[in-house]
């Protein structure tokens, strides 16, 4: 009995405790504590006034109802943790997950209105208003979220993605640089920025950023890449193709890098490594484009069988290189093998990469990826053309040369016979 009556006093205790905090910050959920509460000590008062038994379980549901959750929540309430934010997020967690997404917004407004610093009610939020599509009103949870919590790196780039998606670009990087000079290991953060910079052209800060994030993560192979192309849209071959041959190190199915590097030795007229990238960049989107680099190296050493084969393979992959092998002088001599026929429907050489697979680059990386590519294949294509202007050059200085001693020799020739008729007639 004494135990019952020493429950009794320190349960209608907690109870007040609690009653006074409803008073105090004007929550209503704190009612469903107090409902607990009632319910344990309402058990303690049947036992007391029927007589009986201590029972295990209705000792324990009185006990748990009456003193252990109200305790708890007394405890958390003194370390700062607010119960009912705590009790808000629960229930807006579980009606997420049940689909109910309508109401769990409804708790978390009631909760950021009454509670305006709760960081987890504006951060889950703007995750439900980023789910329906209400990007500004998730930058805005996110934002406060961020001013609640200054070490949230994740809502700060969540902020950052969100601006890029309603294209403000200018803000997103300027989100992106403060993020990444606080945390200058925030790969994420990092690469997003390095793909918005090559989006504005600014390649000498897109470097800075992805060598920067190169110094926390010494054999990511997609910062090696990213590097690649940066220095590729600056024309620093040197640096694109160490860039290119550390990612190609690092992963060996990097069929882009070695591509790339096929493309850079065609135009230091490396023909031997250019095959050997050419070669390994055969996989999927580039299959195609890798044979028709190769048929070219081909006709350019003089292997006329291995060049019409390879030629003919690119064509059946990709009808498009008919159109382009028409127009290149390198493939002169075989254009008549060509036995591939296409369409001219199918044929479409405005972009190249249309089909190309990605899931996991971004658009304006697979974009920044597409543009260093053709700029390579164009170079290439320029030198070729110059080397060949040149080429005509030489013959043309050559022949012009030959002509000139030519018709001097003939003027000496002339010149001597007027002179003897000259001195004929003086005779």
């Amino acid at each position: 009995m004494f135990e019952k009556l020493l429950f009794n006093l320190l349960a209608f205790s907690l109870f007040i405790i609690i009653f006074f905090k409803i008073i105090r910050k004007n929550d209503s959920n704190y009612m469903a504590l107090l409902l607990l509460q009632a319910m344990g000590i309402t058990v303690s008062f049947i036992e007391i006034k029927l007589g009986i038994d201590e029972h295990i379980f209705w000792g324990t549901i009185r006990y748990l109802f009456a003193i252990i959750i109200p305790f708890i929540i007394i405890a958390m309430e003194i370390n700062g943790i607010n119960f009912s934010e705590v009790l808000s997020v629960i229930l807006a967690e579980i009606l997420i997950i049940t689909g109910n997404s309508k109401v769990a917004k409804k708790v978390l407004v009631m909760l950021v209105t009454k509670y305006p610093e709760s960081y987890l009610g504006h951060k889950i939020l703007a995750e439900c208003y980023e789910k329906e599509g209400g990007m500004r009103r998730a930058i805005d949870e996110y934002v406060t979220a961020v001013d609640i919590n200054k070490r949230d790196y994740k809502s700060y780039f969540k902020i950052a993605e969100l601006l890029r998606d309603l294209g403000k670009k200018n803000e997103a990087v300027q989100m992106l640089e403060n993020l990444v000079r606080t945390k200058p290991d925030c790969y994420e953060g990092s690469c997003l920025l390095g793909e918005l910079l090559c989006e504005q052209e600014r390649f000498k800060e897109a470097a800075n950023v992805y060598n920067e994030a190169l110094l926390y993560r010494p054999t990511d192979f997609d910062l090696y890449y990213n590097l690649g192309i940066v220095y590729t849209r600056l024309s620093d071959f040197q640096m694109a193709k160490e860039m290119y041959e550390k990612a190609a190190e690092i992963n060996h199915r990097m069929y882009g890098a070695n591509y790339n590097l096929g493309l850079i030795a065609f135009i230091e007229k490396d023909y031997e490594k250019a095959e050997k990238y050419f070669e390994k960049s055969l996989y999927e989107e580039l299959e195609a484009s890798s044979y028709y680099q190769l048929a070219k190296i081909y006709a350019y050493k003089g292997e006329k069988d291995k060049a019409i084969n390879f030629l003919n393979k690119a064509i059946e992959l990709e009808p498009k290189f008919l159109k382009l092998a028409e127009k290149e002088k390198s493939f002169e001599k075989i254009r008549s093998h060509i036995t591939v026929s296409a369409k001219m429907e199918e044929i479409d050489i405005t972009d190249e990469y249309n089909n190309e697979k990605s899931n996991k680059k971004s658009a304006i990386l697979i974009k920044q990826e597409k543009i260093a590519r053709k700029y390579l294949e164009e170079k290439a294509l320029i030198i070729e053309e110059m080397n060949e202007s040149l080429s005509k050059e030489k013959i043309d200085k050559k022949l012009d040369s030959i002509f000139n001693k030519e018709k001097k020799q003939e003027q000496i020739k002339q010149r001597e016979k007027e002179e003897d008729k000259d001195e004929r007639q003086i005779n």
